[in-house]
């Protein structure tokens, strides 16, 4: 019977610890979790304090990149050089051009010497400085110092045109205001400073320019002195106004009309119009003149139509100036061409309406030819047979938008002399 109790009391001691064993076993179980997650706060409070340092490296990293951002000027080498400020009120860019020219006569009676020579060897400074735009150009192939100085100019914004001051072209003749490196041919036509203006392509003076979408209107007064020129008294007035009634991206129709008027006083240098009629470095011939001492005027007029179609395009002008003289009568010059090209494997002539004149065409991945042609004839109405003209056929070729070769034959024919001198000339011009 004791032996009955005892084994009933160990069965239920037994019973009893079963429980207890389970819950000690559970405590070790929890223990280990409650260290494993303990574990996991501290990694986790560890990444929360890499994050902020990480975040506070990134907000310095930022902040130095927008400091320098804010105080390192821009540079792009697209098409040139430029540098601009962070706070965009200075620019400046600068660019050039090359043009190599080679000649060779069909002599006939003038004495003519086949040569070759760089047309222009320009370096220009260009920009923009705390809301004025400024220039300044130099032609090695013109001269040292003075005698090479093309523009030279400051400009700003004024009644929504813009005021020039300096050296620079009057407003006046279509072909002159095109740019050297966008001529159709390699010479520009006699109603230019290449013919009616010699010698007084750029003037110190003021001028007003205002540009719409299919309008110009400017108005220059200046002093007959170029930058290497004496110091005079003469003075000039010139003013230009255009209108395209078409204008869009593949056909633009212009018009325009011009005066010039030039009076010279004390000093002035003498006012001609000559023409080279079988092209630069061909023989020349005298047309008309006013004396600087005369203080005389010349005053010129002219018209202006050109269009742009496709790959087809126009351009003429038409120009009479009255020359005065000392002892009598006025001397009337009248000068007019005609030119036009054809693009032979696409291209087209884009309009600068701003300024009132055409550009030459976009050159993308191939290279464009192009035929050109003009007629061009400048005659003194008051001197019996004191007329020359010129014909010209070229071909351009450009490989990119900085490269260009050029050729022209001219057929020049003197009146007063009786010469029919021929140019074969050829251009590598580079611009950039």
């Amino acid at each position: 019977m004791r032996q009955s109790h005892l084994a009933l009391a160990l069965a239920a001691a037994l019973g009893t610890l079963a429980p207890f064993h389970a819950i000690a076993q559970d405590s070790g179980e929890l223990a280990q979790l409650k260290a494993q997650l303990a574990a996991l706060q501290a990694k986790v409070a560890e990444l929360e304090t890499r994050t902020d340092a990480q975040s506070d490296i990134n907000v310095d990293t930022r902040q130095t990149i927008d400091k320098i951002t804010a105080t390192t000027p821009k540079v792009e080498t697209k098409g040139g050089l430029k540098v601009t400020s962070p706070d965009k009120k200075f620019e400046a860019s600068l660019g050039g051009r090359i043009h190599f020219d080679a000649y060779a006569f069909d002599r006939d009676l003038a004495a003519t010497t086949g040569t070759s020579e760089f047309r222009r060897a320009r370096l220009t400074l260009a920009g923009k400085a705390l809301g004025w735009d400024y220039k300044l150009e130099q032609d090695f192939a013109a001269g040292s110092n003075l005698d090479g100085l093309r523009d030279a100019y400051i400009a700003t914004g004024f009644a929504g045109g813009k005021v020039t001051i300096g050296h620079f072209k009057p407003y006046r003749s279509m072909e002159e205001l095109t740019s050297s490196n966008e001529l159709l041919m390699m010479e520009r036509p006699f109603a230019s400073a290449t013919g009616l203006f010699g010698g007084r392509q750029f003037q110190q003076g003021i001028g007003y320019q205002r540009g719409g979408g299919n309008h110009t209107a400017g108005f220059t007064v200046f002093n007959l002195r170029g930058a290497s020129g004496s110091r005079n008294e003469g003075m000039g007035a010139a003013g230009r106004v255009t209108f395209a009634p078409i204008n869009i991206d593949s056909s633009t129709l212009h018009f325009g009309g011009w005066v010039s008027h030039e009076n010279a006083n004390r000093g002035s240098a003498d006012l001609t119009a000559s023409a080279n009629y079988a092209g630069r470095r061909g023989p020349g011939q005298a047309i008309a003149t006013t004396t600087g001492a005369s203080r005389n005027t010349v005053t010129a007029y002219g018209l202006e139509a050109a269009g742009a179609f496709g790959p087809a395009f126009f351009q003429g002008e038409y120009v009479n100036a009255s020359f005065g003289q000392p002892g009598g009568a006025d001397q009337d010059v009248a000068t007019w061409y005609v030119q036009g090209s054809w693009m032979l494997n696409g291209g087209h002539k884009g309009y600068k309406p701003a300024t009132g004149v055409f550009a030459s065409p976009k050159v993308a991945g191939k290279g464009l030819w192009e035929l050109t042609a003009r007629y061009d004839t400048i005659e003194n109405k008051d001197i019996v047979d004191r007329e020359v003209s010129s014909t010209i056929l070229g071909v351009n070729y450009y490989v990119n938008p900085n490269l260009r070769f050029m050729f022209n034959y001219t057929r020049g024919d003197n009146e007063f002399t009786g010469d029919q001198t021929g140019q074969y000339a050829l251009r590598t011009q580079f611009s950039w």
